[in-house]
């Protein structure tokens, strides 16, 4: 008589978080009824111009759960159907002003499309449908926003680029010191990095304009106190807090930070983290606030 045995897998009962990618095609444009049109203007820009303007948005969902015996969170096809009834289908080819009801501006207790606006929206509908933790939607390569469920709070990141070279040296080791510590990059002679710097910014979602804090401020604040300053620099020679700084992508990151955090705060948000990519390979993350991650030794 042949045994029959269950199967069970490997991790089954463990927690696992999984996360699905959708796509959708949209216009928006920021006008509130109450304003002048010359003040929307002054407000908003060229994003209060109807009938607006468009986006490929890119929605990640994460979602958290215990493996099954089939080895999986999730059955995919069901994650991919709750998103497209949910969401795409709503949205895809829309003008958001007139998709869902939060976005009537017509209506007092309506607010604008906005990124972060419309990541909350999008979890309002997923969170019976899903075991959504988080969700990032990208408005553009450059420009996107993170909800985690907690209430009109929200994350808004910006993405900016600059171009300079560094040293990594300390002045009172010898060249044998230097070149022990750093390596190539104690070379006298510097070399250069085509840096990402992405800016995350957390606050509460303005229940009429839809915005953690006004985001052309912020872009203008991280280009005249960041981009416009280190672009094309020589970071040790041209910057004065790297005169006694080795400018690691880590103090480059700090400094950054600490350049932001009071400017920020002026707008009504927060400055959440700096993220400064040197290379493809190397990055470094200065979070502001205090965070669960320890060292390991």
């Amino acid at each position: 008589m042949t045994e029959i045995r269950s199967h069970k897998n490997h991790g089954e009962g463990r927690t696992c978080v999984i996360t699905r990618r959708a796509c959708f095609s949209a216009s928006h444009y920021y006008s509130l009824p109450e304003l002048s049109a010359d003040d929307n203007a002054l407000l908003f820009g060229n994003c209060s111009i109807a009938p607006g303007h468009g986006h490929n948005y890119e929605l990640i969902v994460s979602m958290a759960g215990e493996l099954n015996k089939d080895g999986m969170v999730l059955n995919l096809s069901e994650v991919k159907h709750a998103i497209k009834e949910e969401v795409t289908s709503k949205l895809d080819f829309r003008c958001l002003n007139e998709t869902w009801p939060e976005f009537d501006m017509s209506k007092s207790t309506s607010y604008l499309p906005t990124t972060e606006a419309l990541a909350r929206s999008i979890w309002e509908r997923l969170k019976d449908h899903l075991p959504i933790v988080c969700l990032k939607l990208y408005e553009q390569q450059n420009l996107w926003a993170e909800y985690i469920g907690d209430d009109m709070d929200a994350y808004l990141t910006i993405q900016k680029h600059f171009a300079a070279a560094h040293r990594l040296a300390r002045e009172e080791l010898s060249p044998n010191e230097n070149d022990d510590i750093y390596g190539k990059c104690a070379r006298p002679h510097g070399h250069g990095h085509n840096y990402l710097v992405d800016i995350t910014v957390k606050g509460s979602i303005n229940k009429r304009t839809g915005m953690i804090c006004d985001l052309s401020k912020l872009q203008e604040i991280v280009e005249n106190l960041v981009i416009e300053p280190f672009d094309h620099t020589f970071l040790n020679k041209d910057i004065p807090y790297f005169a006694n700084c080795v400018p690691t992508a880590e103090n480059i990151a700090l400094h950054i930070s600490d350049l932001l955090v009071e400017p920020i705060n002026s707008l009504g948000a927060s400055l959440h983290k700096i993220r400064l990519q040197e290379s493809p390979n190397n990055a470094a993350e200065i979070y502001i606030e205090k965070t669960d991650i320890k060292s390991t030794k």
